[in-house]
């Protein structure tokens, strides 16, 4: 299953053009504050797999105007590969299709089971998601460690996961900072303040400043899923919030999840990260326990990828379940 779509701004000139802003003007009325998140979804899929929280209303609608710039696409999920599965093959027949010949492949982690041995990734993961090399930006999960070191994983994904030793790096999509970080914190001496790993990203964010930023790990720090919320990361997450990220997406629990911007102590704030826990990449399904603060939509039953469309100033995002999946969820918002 795959999608075809035009992502490329439309674009006029002249009378057309002054004619579209004056309606767009007329018709946008008054914006909410930077940072705020627009949401739709569609939970066709019913059951205890499916659970949706009180949403606020957003507080400013998606972004209106016609895009200045072509907007860099990133396509991904977690949890994914498995001789043992059929998932992966599912969520791997949407790749091509929804990152086009320009867009970015990522990965949340686990990203062959059980162990993450070079056998695994050669007769797993490479005949799946494997065909998305090239362009994948991994992130390292707790199964990937399963062999020493994460050895399978750094020697098939190589020098685009970063320094052996360490499994953090950043890269520039579109006009986006991506930072890949390393959530198996015992692996990688901490990740706690002043860890080697909370001074790097803090130094790279001051090195590189953009107006928008998303970082992807495998454990999430908030989670109703069964592996939970965990605290491991929180320096991390705050370092990205002091430099006025906008999302982080992980994985490590099988199923989908989406928070409303929140502060690292679980407060709601507008300005706060959105959060997605995405490990619908084909392993396994798990249930859902107790119902995480913030936490806006759950489901613990398809398979499927999350698509950003991410603009120079604001960004979107799809749930894709596969092929036979009716359970999708989807938004924008601007950045802060």
């Amino acid at each position: 299953m795959g999608r075809a779509t035009d992502r490329s701004p439309r674009r006029f000139q002249g009378p057309a053009m002054v004619a579209i802003i004056l309606a767009l003007a007329a018709c946008a009325g008054p914006s909410g504050p930077s940072g705020s998140v627009a949401a739709t979804s569609d939970a066709a899929a019913t059951g205890p797999a499916v659970s949706r929280s009180a949403e606020p209303p957003p507080t400013s609608p998606p972004p209106s105007a016609v895009p200045t710039a072509v907007p860099a696409i990133l396509v991904g999920a977690g949890d994914i590969a498995s001789c043992s599965s059929s998932g992966d093959e599912a969520t791997a027949a949407l790749l091509a299709g929804l990152a086009g010949t320009d867009g970015t492949v990522f990965t949340a982690g686990d990203n062959v089971y059980d162990n993450g041995t070079a056998r695994e990734f050669h007769d797993c993961y490479a005949p799946t998601w494997g065909s998305e090399l090239a362009r994948t930006l991994p992130a390292p999960g707790n199964h990937d460690y399963n062999t020493a070191h994460a050895a399978g994983y750094f020697a098939y994904f190589g020098g685009t996961a970063g320094d052996p030793g360490e499994g953090w790096y950043a890269r520039d999509v579109g006009a986006w900072r991506i930072y890949v970080l390393n959530s198996n914190c015992w692996a990688v001496g901490g990740c706690g303040a002043g860890s080697a790993q909370e001074q790097w990203l803090r130094a790279d964010l001051a090195a590189n400043p953009r107006a928008c930023v998303l970082a992807i790990w495998h454990q999430p720090r908030f989670s109703s899923g069964e592996h939970g919320s965990s605290t491991a990361t929180s320096a991390l997450w705050q370092a990205l919030a002091d430099a006025g990220a906008e999302i982080v997406v992980n994985g490590h629990d099988h199923d989908y999840e989406r928070f409303a911007p929140q502060t690292v102590d679980g407060a709601a704030d507008p300005k706060g990260l959105v959060e997605f826990v995405v490990g619908t990449g084909g392993r396994s399904h798990y249930a859902f326990r107790t119902t995480a603060a913030n936490s806006v939509i759950r489901n613990g039953d398809t398979y499927g990828v999350i698509d950003f469309t991410l603009y120079p100033a604001s960004w979107s995002f799809s749930f894709v379940p596969v092929e036979g999946g009716t359970f999708t969820d989807a938004g924008s918002g601007t950045c802060h």
